[in-house]
């Protein structure tokens, strides 16, 4: 056989890339078993989170900007879940994708061998492959509970039979290509690319069994799949509001603060106090950072006459403070469901810095959490605000692992971007930086814009009183700490009318708004807008959401047919 023909016999680059993303199929589904079973990095989520904190802001938040729209247009599930399922795909694909590109180029490097291949070989490229994802891993991961030792080998082990499986696969494929001395007839070429086919069909049914039965035993050991993927509008409030005869606790069986306050929600608005497991969240890791609280102590260093180094059970002995608070992302967007409100339990930053005395030079604190992100709290806010807190319990209960266990920081007034969860770390310095997504081109202040929003027209509630049919709208109202004065509906750019507040669960949560409208049938748009305290008005002009959160008006339009009335 001459040296050309025995080059065109050699498998194929491309060949090599389909190779190379059936064999990292199974070797991510080995990753999430060694995820969910003893705790070792899960890499394809360590990946993504190293590029997404690596590329350029403005970068990111056209991503960002680009899943929020399909998630709402696509209208596939609440906001906040289905980023985070859309975030942690993309990883899967980003390395699967690694994998196919790590198959082309074995294959390329194999055919230019003259002397076949050693599986050492495939298992030294498994490893080189391996090293720069592990160091990346190493930046980012803040879930792995494993010894890095351990996380170390397993990797190696895994990457390397990657390797080895790659080199086994093409000297198969170039072996059957070998035994082919010619190719004299269309018939015989057929029957040796049938050859070749049946092999990697084999290759493929083999990757797709291990595949899931690894992804399966890995789903029933974290349970992590529930609930994601909810059928529920992306905009549409997840819990409805409780009947008037239906009482609502807080996690300590106490009734809330406002409770038999008038009026009550129109029918169809989000309950006034978040059930925990729906709260909002939006954090910059595929995956919750994961703090154990055995061993875990809270260092406090920097410019202070007296370092420490808390427990948990030493915070949560110290004065504590409960407030009813609401909080929302910076990147909710007009009418966006990014928004909730529960009860946080901590102890007043003021507390703190009696306790450890900063130095006449420390000017802010800061902050950083076990995911990686890092924010600056001035001490002069701390030492003008006592309601500050270092958070440790949301509805009476430990913080979700999901919101921030152990710790974290509530700061009046601010988006959520200024308030740093699964806090491991607090330094006082003596001078205030920029945190994570300052540096991204967001807010340096990220001060709450006042917004207000329609949850329901509801049309299937229609009531008659004194002859007349009115139908029940509502919504709720939120400025951060400054008090809702007043709400007002606008139909179809009529004149603007008057709506009733609910009184607040505290100065710091938001206020449910009801306006019964006379009934018209017909399509009409609701539009609505509030009042802060000072009279100031809810700003009208359209703006994104970055880098200062968004602002406009939120409509909702509904179509009304004549019902028969119900009282």
């Amino acid at each position: 056989m001459s040296e050309a023909t025995k080059l065109r016999a050699k498998p194929r680059i491309w060949t090599g890339a389909i190779v190379g993303g059936l064999v990292m199929a199974p070797v991510m589904a080995l990753l999430a078993l060694g995820d969910q079973f003893a705790g070792l990095p899960f890499l394809p989520f360590d990946l993504f989170d190293w590029i997404s904190r690596t590329l350029p802001g403005p970068l990111i938040t056209f991503g960002i900007d680009t899943m929020v729209d399909l998630i709402r247009g696509l209208n596939i599930g609440e906001l906040d879940e289905t980023a985070k399922l859309a975030e942690q795909t993309m990883g899967l694909t980003t390395f699967l994708l690694l994998g196919v590109i790590g198959g082309a180029i074995m294959f390329a490097i194999f055919n230019r061998r003259p002397r076949g291949n050693s599986l050492i070989l495939g298992a030294i490229i498994g490893i080189v492959l391996v090293v720069p994802l592990l160091a990346i891993s190493s930046l980012v991961n803040a879930t792995a509970t494993a010894s890095p030792i351990l996380s170390f080998a397993w990797a190696i082990l895994i990457f390397a039979g990657f390797g080895a499986t790659i080199n086994w696969i093409y000297n198969v494929l170039a072996a059957e290509r070998s035994a082919t001395p010619a190719v004299d007839t269309p018939a015989q070429a057929s029957a040796a690319a049938l050859d070749r086919r049946q092999f990697l069909v084999r290759v493929g049914g083999a990757s797709a069994a291990l595949t899931v039965v690894g992804a399966g035993l890995s789903s029933v050991l974290s349970g992590s799949l529930s609930g994601l993927g909810s059928s529920s509008p992306s905009e549409t409030p997840p819990v409805p509001n409780a009947g008037a005869d239906e009482q609502i606790l807080t996690g300590d069986g106490s009734p809330l603060p406002n409770a038999g306050a008038s009026p009550q929600p129109a029918p169809g608005t989000r309950r006034e106090y978040t059930p925990v497991a729906d709260h909002y969240r939006i954090d910059i890791s595929s995956r919750p950072a994961v703090v154990n609280e055995e061993g875990y102590t809270l260092p406090i260093t920097g410019l202070v006459e007296n370092e420490v180094a808390w427990t948990l059970d030493e915070i949560r002995a110290m004065p504590s403070v409960s407030a009813f608070i609401t909080m929302s992302c910076i990147s909710n967007r007009v009418g966006g469901s990014l928004i909730s409100t529960t009860k946080w339990t901590g102890v007043p930053m003021q507390h703190i810095l009696e306790q450890v005395q900063p130095t006449e030079d420390a000017v802010a604190i800061r902050i950083e959490g076990a995911d990686g992100f890092d924010e600056y709290v001035s001490l002069d806010l701390i030492r003008e605000d006592e309601r500050i807190m270092l958070a440790y319990a949301w509805d009476d209960a430990p913080l979700p692992e999901r919101n921030g266990f152990p710790l974290r920081i509530h700061i009046p007034d601010h988006y959520g971007m200024k308030q740093p969860k699964w806090i491991v770390d607090m330094e006082f310095v003596n001078e205030h930086g920029e945190g994570y997504w300052v540096r991204r081109g967001w807010s340096p202040t990220a001060i709450v814009k006042a917004t207000s929003v329609i949850d329901t027209v509801a049309t299937n509630a229609v009531y008659e009183q004194d002859g007349a049919s009115f139908v029940p709208i509502g919504g709720i109202a939120w400025a951060g700490d400054r008090t809702i004065t007043k709400v007002e509906v606008q139909v179809d750019e009529g004149e603007w009318a008057e709506a009733e507040l609910r009184e607040p669960m505290s100065g710091r949560s938001w206020t449910i708004w009801r306006y019964d409208w006379p009934f018209e049938e017909g399509d009409h748009t609701f539009t609505v807008r509030c009042v802060e305290e000072g009279d100031v008005p809810q700003i009208e002009d359209v703006a994104s959401v970055r880098p200062d959160g968004a602002s406009g008006l939120h409509s909702q339009s509904a179509t009304l047919q004549e019902p028969a009335a119900t009282t």
